[in-house]
């Protein structure tokens, strides 16, 4: 892209909008880039409300890779996003994830370690006697098999690493418009449509050669404007803010058989669960699930964790997955029906640590026409098309 064109218009400023936005004026500076944003303050954002974490254990391919180039960008976020002289800390802290498993599930634990130790993830299985020894306080009378990250994994501020791409992506010339995309102006180009511009609440029309769809759990609304049935939608899910007087020595995100998480954070923890499939979120105030702590995630943690018995909740606070209902796996690039409309949508929870990853991916292919690091072509939305899954066997 060459100066004088018209621009990259990205719809979405959370971390997938904001990466794509700072990988392409890295990798061209003077690239023209706008990122629409309708609320600068990102009080709904997922990117905001996120657990924020990562981690290499999942069971596909294309997913360990992406989270491998996932946690060298977040080991160096403090000189890849230093702006105007401040270094930005996000907190990461490499505590691991801990799976367990019962016997149900051992096989394919074992399975997905194969795997991961095929792309050099430093993850170890724990038999029953090994998670006794290493995590005492953890009751596994029903448990066959531990899976735990040994690096590469653990936690951070999502939110400060969204406000550092943001902070650079501008620094390098990317333009933030606080206004919301409300249409597009679309023309027939080979017998598919082009867009032309993005239409603002504002009244303004942004003229643009690429039109990225980041728009999070909305994705779906963007992908309407062009006649398509995007299988995104936004998922409740709520993270409570917890504490005890029990110590958990060498703590790492556990992965509870009941789906149920729990990491430190502070002096305390906090814990998440899978909710029902029906859980669709219909964009109204985000209301914390209350009544499940009490019902359904004290009482299991109290049972996996003994000493949790004396748990109290502090606080919580719910935000939205995008969910991909087809196959809970991100939708990259272009759908057949237009030919300059990028999709980077439904990471299903993943978001956080994919982003380094897909946004230079996609940036990549914007200004080359082709993926040169990274082959993305299995995240391609052309295989909801081809109906076609990718399947993850580790969605939390």
């Amino acid at each position: 892209m060459t100066s004088g064109e018209a621009p990259v218009v990205v719809i979405g400023g959370g971390v997938i909008g904001s990466a794509i936005a700072y990988f392409l004026t890295r990798l061209q500076p003077g690239c023209e880039v706008v990122v629409i944003e309708r609320d600068p303050t990102y009080a709904r954002a997922s990117s905001a409300l996120s657990a924020s974490s990562i981690r290499q254990q999942f069971s596909t391919d294309i997913n360990i890779r992406l989270s491998a180039f996932g946690i060298d960008f977040l080991r160096q976020t403090d000189t890849l996003l230093a702006c105007n002289g401040e270094t930005p800390d996000i907190g990461l802290h490499e505590g691991g994830y801990l799976y367990l498993a019962t016997p149900a599930g051992a096989s394919t634990l074992r399975t997905n370690h194969a795997l991961q130790r095929q792309h050099g993830a430093d993850v170890a299985l724990l038999d029953v006697q090994a998670l006794q020894a290493r995590f005492p306080w953890l009751a596994v009378g029903d448990v066959a098999l531990g899976s735990l990250g040994l690096s590469g994994e653990g936690w951070f501020d999502g939110y400060l690493l969204l406000t550092a791409l943001r902070k650079k992506a501008q620094s390098q010339g990317v333009r933030y418009l606080a206004d919301e995309a409300v249409g597009l102006d679309l023309t027939p180009h080979g017998g598919i449509q082009h867009v032309q511009a993005v239409r603002l609440s504002s009244g303004e029309r942004l003229p643009c050669r690429f039109a990225v769809n980041a728009a999070g759990p909305w994705a779906a609304a963007v992908a309407a404007w062009v006649g398509i049935d995007l299988p995104v939608v936004g998922k409740r899910r709520t993270v409570f803010h917890v504490s005890s007087p029990a110590t958990l020595a060498g703590c790492p995100l556990l992965i509870d058989p009941s789906g149920i998480w729990l990491r430190p954070e502070g002096n305390g923890y906090i814990c998440g669960f899978a909710p029902a499939a029906d859980n669709d979120a219909d964009f109204a105030p985000l209301v914390p699930e209350y009544d499940a702590f009490d019902t359904f995630v004290w009482p299991t943690l109290a049972e996996r964790i003994p000493g949790f018995e004396a748990l109290r909740m502090q606080g919580a606070w719910a935000g939205y997955y995008e969910m991909n209902t087809f196959d809970h796996n991100a939708l990259i690039g272009l759908h057949p029906n237009c030919d300059n409309l990028l999709f980077a949508n439904g990471f299903s929870g993943h978001g956080l640590q994919q982003c380094p990853a897909v946004g230079r991916g996609l940036a990549e292919w914007l200004l080359t026409g082709a993926y040169q690091s990274l082959d993305l072509s299995p995240l391609s939305i052309q295989r909801w098309v081809d109906n076609q899954p990718l399947l993850e066997s580790n969605v939390i």
